[in-house]
């Protein structure tokens, strides 16, 4: 796993880079427990089970909100250019079927690089229209 740190503000985590050959546990937390957007992997054999539950609500304990987003390769590749908060490019990396890319902070861009890729994306919510969630880097 791949932790990107600002060089802006060294202590701030901005993206992570997860590779699908990275397993070494049958569960591996990818997000640190304070981001909004909580990530872990699973690797399970056949008859594991987990119990029914279902999730609360809770009164926020925060004032702001970010939306923060991943991208997990089902099928194919994509590059992906990771940003610091002031906008400068820190690392770029390409993701595998299997791979997963977490954002908390700064920007991104990605290309695709194989026809008939396919990604899931997932992003904090709700979602307010684009106008109320990004800008875009020049």
């Amino acid at each position: 796993m791949l932790q990107i740190y600002s060089n802006v503000h060294a202590d701030r985590l901005l993206h992570i880079v997860f590779e699908l050959g990275d397993i070494k546990a049958s569960r591996t937390d990818l997000s640190p427990s304070d981001q909004f957007l909580q990530v872990s992997l699973l690797s399970a054999d056949s008859g594991k089970k987990f119990k029914p539950h279902k999730h609360i609500w809770k009164k926020p304990s925060y004032t702001h909100t970010i939306a923060q987003e991943s991208w997990c390769v089902i099928q194919g590749s994509v590059q992906v250019y990771y940003y610091d908060i002031d906008d400068k490019l820190i690392h770029t990396a390409v993701l595998n079927q299997g791979d997963c890319s977490i954002t908390f902070e700064g920007g991104h861009s990605y290309n695709i690089l194989e026809d008939n890729s396919v990604i899931y994306e997932f992003k904090t919510g709700p979602y307010l229209g684009q106008e109320n969630d990004k800008v875009f880097i020049d």
